[in-house]
């Protein structure tokens, strides 16, 4: 049988009657609808209230991003955190009976206790014994009844939903409004209040552009500035004043200008700050940073020089804003700055030269044809180009902009082109903060002309007498502002008489430069006898080449050469001779009246009077007189020396004329550098502050007595010099007669070749049609060269009655009145008329004759010629003892020294002359 349990049997759930589920479902739908709708409309009031905040507030000032956060984290927080607990509280919390039955007993509580009596007892499971299910239901029905009589309505909780939703709505009206009164400040608030952290920028009614307002603003330390602050061309509101204010200072106002901005002029700054400026409801603030004006560190330029002068640019330093430059460089200017530049502006300014800066070069070579082509070949060169001044004036090109690139803090040109102008290029530039430059750089450039280079002659007079054979030896030197080609040396020649002959001429290359040679110098030696130059006068000139095209040699001053025959130079030799006796016969009266003064200073004063102040000035005074008639003395004998030793090169005085030259020139030595300084010597012991009378009166009477001795023998040096002078002028006469016959000799020469060449001159008038112009020349040159003997004649003449009247030699005397009764004074003026007349055929005949009748009496007055042992005819050339044997060999020593030292100087020119010819291969 099956098995019976003892548990009681239990009940099925009752279920709340239909009318009551029904209810409290109504009863809980109007609850949520409430509760949604309350949570719903306190989220849009406050997104509202938070809206109209920022709205409101924004037209006051401009509010923070953060501030803007928290009142959108506010305002939403209502929807955000509200509304869902809200929601949590009153919907999720009220979803089952028992919940709505304990929110109903707080209206009515006995109901509600009910309620929540048979919502239990619902789910009460008892045993049947216990409970029976008919009562409980019954209990239901009863409460069901009674929840009937009521309306559940009035139980719900105390409700805001109506006036949150006025709220919303004057809310939504007041953002209305405003959005209808000011729709740009509505859309800019509700912009910045949805996205608070963005960069939107805060609306105002009056609205500074900004964007033309730098920020931070750059201005120069310590100087005043100016600000302007444009409004936007929109601004709802454009007020007629504005204030601003540097950091804590002053307020200044502006008025509104006419381009719709305020300019405000704010003093110099030396410290970080704001500007704040205000207008209106706009408030705006710049950072402001003085800072130092960018300046210019360096500034060189790159000059490419012209591409004859073979040259590799240059870097030429011009901070101070000058640069010379050679016409037809290419120029480059670079600029470095103490700060990046991000804009800078270079403009070519062409200016016109200078007129005194046209041309200083030339454009043709110089060539020296005549002498008188050398005497300054550089003002030749100037007085050519002036002559073209017209043609060297060009148009100035036009101003222009140059184009710069830009390197950080460094900026460079354009290359330009330098033409025949000067040029400014002024800089202004502006670095990457904006600032401006101090006032601008300005580049003054100076076109320069490649200049004539210079040459010099030094070591050398500027006038010089010499045989042919001897050797000059002088230093050539050229200067040039860029490269020396080659430097030389050329000469021209010309005859003092007619000659068939050419003059010499010509040109030596002495040594070659380069595109970098700016100073060449060489030693010029030369020979006339190297380049077989006859004796004549030779204009010599060093010259020079540089490397503009075109140019040609240029010369320096010339010194003038006179290449003289033996006869001519022992002329010039006598001259020299006259002038060194005449100062050593003042120097001989200078000695004399110097002793005369010692000689009464001794008499009229005792030895004690001698050291009185009075006597030491006075013998101060002669001390001071002897030593410079011992210098005077010394440069005396330095030129007699010379004078000694062109005789003996002449080789045309006799031994004994020789001798006493050189017998003076000893005594003027020894004068010089012993005897007069002996004297000086005493008169200075004389002096001594340390000396007794006695020693004083002593020196004194021992310096006359050695002074005369020295005058003694400068008298007896005199007489030796003038013995030695009168031998040769007595020789002179022979050269100069010979001289005379040659120069007549050779007018008869001349003559006749015009007889016999191809364009003959016999029979026409002198200054017919029929003679050709260089033959007209001939008979003018010839009648002045005839003029010139005549007037040589007539001077030998006098000169021979004078010296016969000093030494009554009567070999002079003959030839004098020889001379004197051929009257060939007269008649040689006579032939010189003949030769002006055209009478060629006379005229040769009698130049013929009157050269051999000079010719006489130049062989009269020389008289035999010595025998093999080198006697004379009258027996005395031999006759001296010991000491002239030793003169004549120590003549012919020096002679030969001479002569060597003349074939070295022309083996030396010889190999000049070599190198000349090689160099002037290359």
């Amino acid at each position: 049988m099956p098995e019976t349990s003892s548990r009681p049997s239990t009940q099925e759930p009752t279920a709340i009657p239909a009318e009551l589920s029904k209810q409290l479902a109504d009863f809980q739908r109007s609850l949520w609808r409430i509760k949604v709708t309350e949570a719903v409309l306190a989220g849009l009031f406050g997104l509202i209230i938070s809206f109209l905040m920022v709205f409101a507030l924004e037209r006051l000032f401009p509010i923070p991003a953060l501030v803007r956060l928290a009142i959108l984290i506010s305002g939403t927080s209502l929807a955000a955190v509200f509304a869902p607990y809200w929601v949590r509280r009153w919907v999720y919390g009220h979803r089952r009976e028992e919940q709505l039955a304990r929110l109903i007993s707080r209206k009515f509580p006995k109901l509600g206790d009910r309620l929540l009596g048979i919502v239990e007892l619902q789910g009460q499971q008892e045993a049947k014994e216990v409970m029976s299910p008919e009562l409980r239901a019954a209990a239901m029905i009863h409460v069901a009844n009674q929840a009937a009589k009521r309306d559940m309505n009035e139980a719900l909780p105390y409700s805001r939903h109506k006036k949150l939703a006025l709220g919303v709505l004057m809310g939504a009206a007041a953002i209305t409004f405003g959005f209808s009164i000011a729709p740009k400040a509505g859309g800019n608030a509700l912009k910045r209040w949805l996205m608070p952290l963005s960069d939107t920028d805060h609306y105002t009614f009056t609205q500074f552009d900004t964007d033309k307002m730098p920020n931070p603003l750059v201005v120069p330390l310590g100087e005043a500035f100016s600000f302007n602050a444009p409004l936007k061309e929109d601004s709802d509101n454009k007020p007629a004043t504005a204030r601003a204010r540097y950091g804590q200072q002053e307020w200044l106002q502006a008025e509104l200008g006419e381009n719709g901005s305020y300019q405000f002029e704010f003093t110099g700054q030396e410290t970080q700050d704001r500007i704040t400026i205000e207008a209106g409801d706009a408030k705006h603030s710049v950072w402001v940073e003085p800072e130092v004006r960018p300046e210019v560190s360096s500034f060189e330029a790159t000059v490419d020089l012209p591409d004859y002068l073979q040259l590799d640019p240059r870097n030429v330093d011009i901070r101070t804003g000058v640069l010379t430059a050679l016409e037809g460089s290419k120029v480059v200017l670079k600029g470095s700055f103490s700060r990046q530049i991000s804009k800078a502006i270079a403009r070519l300014e062409p200016q016109p030269l200078e007129e005194t800066a046209i041309s200083k070069s030339s454009s043709a070579p110089i060539e020296a044809e005549n002498p008188s082509d050398l005497e300054s070949s550089r003002t030749k060169v100037q007085k050519a180009d002036k002559n073209a001044e017209i043609e060297n004036l060009v148009k100035l090109p036009e101003p222009r902009d140059l184009q710069l690139s830009l390197d950080g803090a460094n900026v460079s040109t354009e290359a330009i082109g330098l033409g025949r102008f000067h040029a400014s290029v002024p800089f202004t530039w502006t670095d990457v903060k904006g600032l401006e430059g101090a006032g601008s750089f300005k580049v003054e450039i100076k076109t320069s002309e490649d200049q004539i280079p210079a040459s010099y002659i030094q070591g050398i007079e500027r006038n010089i007498v010499i045989l042919a054979e001897e050797t000059l030896e002088f230093d050539i030197i050229s200067e040039d502002d860029f490269g020396l080609r080659e430097i030389g040396l050329s000469w021209v020649g010309s005859f003092n008489k007619p000659s068939d002959k050419e003059p010499a001429n010509g040109s030596l290359t002495l040594k070659k430069g380069s595109p970098s040679s700016n100073r060449l110098s060489e030693r010029a030696i030369f020979s006339p006898q190297t380049y077989g130059i006859e004796p004549q006068t030779l204009i010599l000139s060093a010259y020079t080449e540089d490397y503009k095209p075109g140019r040609g040699r240029i010369f320096s001053e010339p010194i003038t050469i006179y290449i003289l025959s033996r006869d001519e130079h022992a002329q010039v030799i006598k001259k020299r001779f006259d002038r060194v006796i005449s100062e050593l016969e003042d120097a001989a009266r200078k000695e004399l009246n110097n002793l005369d003064e010692n000689e009464r200073l001794d008499k009229n004063n005792t030895a004690e009077e001698l050291q009185s102040e009075d006597a030491k000035e006075q013998l101060a005074e002669s001390e001071q007189k002897e030593a410079e008639n011992a210098g005077k003395m010394k440069e005396i004998a330095k030129k007699m020396e010379e004078i000694f030793k062109d005789a003996a090169r002449n080789g045309e005085l006799d031994q004994k004329t020789m001798k006493e030259m050189a017998d003076a020139l000893q005594n003027m030595k020894e004068l010089g550098e012993k005897d007069m300084p002996e004297v000086e010597k005493k008169l200075g012991e004389a002096q001594d502050q340390k000396s007794t009378p006695e020693k004083t009166e002593k020196d004194l009477k021992e310096a006359i007595e050695k002074q005369k001795e020295a005058l003694e023998k400068m008298q007896e040096t005199i007489e030796k010099a003038n013995q030695a002078n009168e031998n040769f002028e007595a020789s002179t006469f022979v050269n100069r007669l010979k001289k005379s016959s040659a120069d007549e000799g050779s007018i008869g020469n001349s003559l006749n070749s015009a007889l016999t060449g191809e364009l003959a001159i016999v029979g026409a008038a002198p200054n017919s049609d029929d003679i050709d112009p260089a033959n007209q020349r001939l008979l003018g040159e010839l009648s002045g060269q005839q003029r010139s003997i005549t007037n040589d004649v007539r001077w030998i003449q006098e000169d021979l009655e004078r010296f016969y009247a000093r030494t009554q030699k009567p070999i002079h005397k003959e030839v004098y009145e020889d001379m004197a009764k051929s009257l060939i004074d007269e008649k040689l003026e006579r032939l010189r008329e003949k030769i002006q007349m055209n009478h060629t055929f006379t005229s040769r005949k009698l130049s013929k004759i009157w050269s051999d009748r000079l010719m006489s009496w130049a062989e009269k007055l020389e008289g035999p010629k010595p025998d093999g042992n080198g006697n004379g005819g009258d027996g005395d050339g031999g006759s001296g003892g010991g000491e002239e044997k030793d003169f004549e060999f120590m003549l012919k020593v020096m002679r030969m020294v001479q002569a060597e030292q003349d074939i070295r100087g022309r083996t030396r020119s010889l190999e000049q002359m070599l190198r000349s010819m090689k160099l002037s291969e290359r």
